[in-house]
């Protein structure tokens, strides 16, 4: 329990610390004009209050990520809250909070966008496809999932079901961003805290034990931790998907000092709710055998069912409905949004003309919505095996991106470049070792991937190198200049 309630101390320290650091080392300036007047159309660029902002991104982020995958982590035992701290403050906010303040920065700019900017035009199409993929497999997989439970707990049957949802995804997605979005998704957001405070205080009035720190890999069937846990808990920890989501809010916040709270403050409430869930999941089974048993059985859903019913009563059994459903919307409709966000972008780069209607930009939906629905029709475990690893590939893609431009301006880049390091030889080893990709034996793994981090590493001590020598002869030029 010590190390549990440390945890969530730690991560309220690195918010109002850590955070401030941050916003210092890329510099805010509340009298630059943001996207959200500069740009405003009525449709994606539009004021919005800090305090709606920051309660749409952490739903939007979030989903049930902070839920089933820090219940799928805490199999790995209390390891998985030094993942969840570490990864949260030192990488995943700060990710967020750059994707969202460079997006700003540069008139609301999608990530391939950024990407482009910083890391050259061939890493933006790469990126570009990646990020669209994401997309698709995020909205697929956060339709059938709430289409599943609709159809078990209603007479409707599951095509039905995913036409419901899916429809609801169009509607959110073509409408205003103050329309739906900005009206009630507050409210969800609020739910989502509401539900992960209740199941925090529960733990501590039910005579429950949550293990404190070890070390020790407490996984039933000895999976290693590395890279497999930092894949694993990844909404809670840093996600690549938040990536996306965050030039949504980008056009409607009213300063840049907002960003802090927006971007930084909901990644922090999202590793709160995932120490939560990862302490709840350890507790109410036990330990990490009970806990596996039970994921065999019900899986993560039937886990967070059994959690609230039995720690809040019917109340508890009707939030959990409400999160398995409501929650994957939520996020599912803002994935298609900003797919068609990325496709303006993507558009408005390659023939140098802005997209501008709403009609065009409630057709470029179409091409994202109709490989999305399709692939919502298969096994919903199936399309999730797929977007662990390529959401941490975007999110390696924005570390660096974040450190390429705080390189450029001569900023404190280590804060990126340090966890851009880590997370390149997560996905280069993990890719390698999972059964979702090449399914190689550990060792073999852990070589390659180490080969990749050495010439990532190389790469960026040669534009580390590059930037001191410009630099250098800068400093040369304005001397003989004065």
């Amino acid at each position: 329990m010590v190390t549990f309630v440390a945890s969530i101390l730690l991560l309220l320290i690195g918010y109002f610390v850590y955070g401030r650091v941050v916003e210092q080392i890329f510099g805010i300036n509340d009298q630059r004009p943001t996207p959200a007047y500069a740009n405003q159309d009525g449709f994606d660029y539009m004021p919005m209050s800090w305090w709606k902002a920051i309660l749409i991104q952490l739903l939007n982020i979030a989903g049930t990520g902070p839920i089933f995958g820090a219940v799928m982590g805490a199999l790995y035992g209390p390891v998985a809250f030094i993942w969840i701290v570490i990864g949260c403050i030192f990488a995943g906010a700060i990710h967020d909070y750059m994707s969202g303040m460079l997006s700003l920065r540069q008139g609301g700019a999608q990530f391939p966008s950024l990407v482009g900017k910083y890391l050259g035009k061939y890493a933006r199409a790469f990126i570009t496809l990646l990020s669209i993929l994401l997309m698709i497999l995020v909205a697929a997989a956060f339709t059938a999932a709430p289409a599943q439970l609709l159809s078990q707990i209603s007479p409707l049957n599951f095509l039905t079901s995913i036409l419901i949802v899916f429809a609801y995804f169009l509607l959110a997605t073509v409408l205003p961003i103050t329309k739906i979005i900005g009206k009630i998704y507050p409210l969800f957001g609020a739910i989502l805290i509401f539900m992960a405070i209740s199941i925090g205080v529960g733990i501590f009035f039910f005579d429950y034990t949550v293990p404190n720190l070890t070390l020790t890999n407490l996984h039933p069937n000895e999976l290693p931790i590395w890279p497999l846990l930092m894949v694993t808990i990844s909404c809670g920890a840093i996600s690549g998907f938040h990536s996306t989501q965050s030039p949504i809010l980008a056009r409607t916040l009213k300063k840049e000092s907002e960003g802090r709270k927006v971007f930084y403050g909901a990644m922090i409430g999202e590793g709160i709710i995932a120490l939560v869930w990862a302490a709840a999941g350890m507790a109410f089974y036990n330990g990490t055998n009970g806990l596996q048993t039970a994921l065999g059985s019900g899986g993560p859903a039937g886990v967070v069912n059994e959690i609230s019913i039995a720690t809040l009563g019917t109340f508890g059994g009707i939030l959990a409905v409400l999160g398995v459903m409501i929650l994957p919307i939520t996020t599912g409709d803002t994935a298609l949004r900003s797919s068609r966000m990325m496709l303006a972008d993507l558009l408005r780069q390659l023939s140098n003309k802005q997209v501008l209607g709403k009609r065009s930009l409630i057709l470029l939906v179409i091409p994202v919505a109709i490989p999305a629905f399709l692939l919502s029709l298969i096994d919903y475990s199936f399309l999730w095996r797929y977007v662990g690893w390529s959401n941490q590939v975007v999110a390696t893609f924005m570390l660096w991106t974040g450190a390429m431009y705080l390189l450029k301006h001569q900023k404190f880049h280590w804060i990126c470049s340090i966890p851009a390091l880590f997370m390149t030889g997560v996905v280069s080893t993990y890719i390698f070792y999972a059964p979702e990709g090449f399914h190689l034996e550990y060792r073999l793994s852990m070589v390659i991937g180490t080969v990749i981090w050495a010439v990532v590493f190389i790469w960026f001590i040669y534009q580390l190198v590059k930037s001191k020598t410009a630099n250098k002869e800068k400093r040369l030029t304005n001397t003989y200049v004065g």
